[in-house]
């Protein structure tokens, strides 16, 4: 271990895994440490015995819920954007070759008190019960204006700059109703809040264009893929990547103390005696905790249920969103669930999860009306978690640090986060152009 790395990367978390794979592609030496035995940190992956652990404490699960090893169950469950910016990096890296995805059945939007399949076309706009008749024809029009639209191409744009014109304005155009801005905005464009009503519309466009290409890349009923066994296939797979390129991989690493210099610069990490030099450390907050800030909290709950999500057309994995606004909450609350078509339980049997940004300190009463939506569970675990963001100068002290996962059931900030850390690190800008075809081959 007493050799010198360009950079030392600590936890095996997803971000991680990803920069690290990156950086080994680019022909930096790169040591990766986790002071954990198994790969993931935060998002790991459970079976039923060391879920039941986590949550209850004990090693012997109801033995009518099947076998442990049948459970792949994500802690941060995240659903992949078929033309995402995920998607281009495992394509990138070519850690595609590893991994095995299918389709997600369904994408679904809370409006109401009632679970609506999310309208992503025009065509699918004029047949959507969350609209009245006139809305409907209003909306079509706004879904050919979004699909017709070229960033290089002014005749498309009809007078606007979407760089200088708002959503709230660009939306006042069609004179769309708030009903309808909500399940665009939250559903389509993905936002977690109503911030973006006041921002340029640029960026909700391409976030609704990505969406509704996503939904045509698989022809399914989502625009969303997820790998075979689960998210935990991802951390392995980019362990595999790093390896190939040189990469090495240090499991079961106590300690794990980030050494600094006389500059206050990050110049190596120490575990068991031993120091490992370097030139950067790259690390998730749990490692440096005096470089980061609490920003916020994620309730959530994650159920073992015998049934599909009702009203979801009997999808075997989906999301559903509920907007802030039809819960009277300040943040949107994410339902996600996935069955044994992912590889992820027992036959016949579906693990959901409930999650939202934490407005109190009762997560099961504020989960209720994602929960509510469920029907019968076999089991349900509450917990919160603390989401911390780095407060350190990453030019001063060469540390670099992620973001905590945030509540979202889909990899969009995820990717971001990892992009520009990366950007940071390197100085340059990872280039995402992409064959995005070379990532078919794993649908099923």
């Amino acid at each position: 271990m007493d050799e010198e790395y360009d950079v030392i990367v600590l936890g095996t978390g997803l971000k991680e895994c990803i920069l690290s794979g990156l950086l080994s592609v680019d022909g930096l030496k790169v040591l990766h440490m986790d002071r954990n035995d198994y790969y993931g940190g935060e998002s790991t992956s459970l079976n039923l015995i060391q879920l039941w652990k986590r949550f209850r404490g004990s090693d012997k699960p109801p033995a009518q819920l099947g076998a442990s090893r049948d459970y792949n169950v994500d802690m941060i469950p995240k659903y992949i954007m078929a033309n995402g910016e995920l998607v281009r990096v495992l394509i990138h890296t070519d850690v595609t070759k590893y991994l095995y995805f299918k389709a997600v059945d369904g994408s679904f939007v809370y409006n109401k008190g009632k679970v609506h399949k999310v309208p992503a076309t025009d065509m699918e706009a004029l047949k959507s019960p969350l609209m009245g008749i006139f809305e409907k024809r209003r909306a079509r029009k706004f879904f050919i204006y979004v699909q017709d639209y070229k960033e290089s191409d002014p005749k498309t744009h009809e007078g606007m700059d979407l760089t200088k014109v708002t959503t709230k304005q660009l939306i006042a155009k069609y004179g769309l109703d708030d009903n309808t801005v909500d399940f665009i905005g939250h559903a389509l464009a993905l936002h977690r809040d109503d911030r973006y009503l006041d921002e340029p519309a640029l960026d909700t466009v391409k976030r609704m264009k990505l969406y509704a290409e996503s939904l045509l890349r698989f022809a399914g009923g989502s625009p969303y893929i997820y790998p075979l066994y689960g998210l935990g296939e991802l951390p392995q797979a980019f362990a595999r990547l790093s390896a190939v390129y040189g990469g090495t991989y240090m499991l079961n690493k106590p300690e794990c103390k980030v050494e600094f210099d006389r500059e206050g610069k990050a110049c190596g990490v120490t575990s068991e005696g031993e120091t490992a030099k370097c030139k950067k450390i790259v690390c998730d907050p749990s490692y440096l905790p005096d470089k980061v800030k609490k920003v916020g909290k994620v309730a959530r709950a994650i159920a073992i249920m015998s049934h599909p999500i009702p009203s979801t057309n009997d999808s075997h994995s989906v999301q559903v969103i509920l907007p802030q606004k039809q819960l009277g909450r300040k943040s949107d609350m994410y339902l996600f669930c996935c069955s044994y078509s992912h590889n992820v339980a027992p036959k016949g049997k579906f693990i959901a999860f409930v999650s939202t940004e934490a407005e109190t300190d009762n997560p099961e009463s504020e989960l209720k009306p994602g929960i509510d939506l469920l029907g019968p569970v076999d089991e349900i675990f509450f917990e919160t978690y603390d989401r911390y963001e780095p407060v350190n100068e990453s030019g001063v002290d060469n540390c670099f640090i992620s973001t905590s996962y945030d509540a979202t059931t889909h990899f969009e900030s995820t990717v971001v986060d990892v992009l520009n850390l990366y950007t940071l690190i390197t100085g340059k800008v990872l280039d995402l152009n992409v064959d995005l075809s070379a990532a078919r081959a794993a649908e099923e």
